[in-house]
């Protein structure tokens, strides 16, 4: 971990390039520092995955609506991080804050030709009952370090 989810309106996918955001995500997560300069993440452990949302309702049904030139009117973006626990809040606060910049600068140009929706969450996993890991990924980043 840590491991974001991304779920959007299936609209955006002409409008906006999504495997760039997808990337520019992992480097916010990447480039974040505890308070004692440290990577927050582990490289070996970023995730960043995205889905479209073929079929959605938003606010009044929207999604499906278009303007007069066939331009989508509604969009929406949901990302979660989800990392496990055991850092500070600010951790929390600064890393939310500087993953919703990455995505409102991304999405800068659309917000002023569509309404669009743009929601970050970071959850941490409190609850975990299992956490069944196997990565060569993490001893290949640490030969590096």
């Amino acid at each position: 971990m840590p491991h974001i989810v991304m779920n959007y309106s299936a609209n955006l996918d002409a409008l906006a390039d999504m495997q760039m955001l997808c990337n520019a995500l992992a480097d916010t997560l990447l480039s974040q520092r505890a308070e004692d300069g440290t990577q927050v993440f582990p490289t070996g452990g970023v995730r960043v995955f995205a889905y479209p949302a073929t079929h959605c309702a938003i606010a009044d049904g929207g999604a499906a609506a278009m303007d007069a030139g066939g331009n989508p009117e509604y969009g929406f973006v949901y990302i979660n991080l989800r990392m496990g626990r055991g850092r500070s809040t600010l951790v929390h606060t600064k890393v939310g804050d500087a993953l919703l910049a990455t995505a409102s600068a991304h999405f800068d140009a659309l917000f002023r030709t569509i309404h669009l929706g743009l929601t970050v969450q970071v959850d941490e996993s409190q609850g975990q009952v299992y956490d069944g890991k196997r990565s060569s990924l993490h001893p290949l980043f640490l030969k590096h370090s």
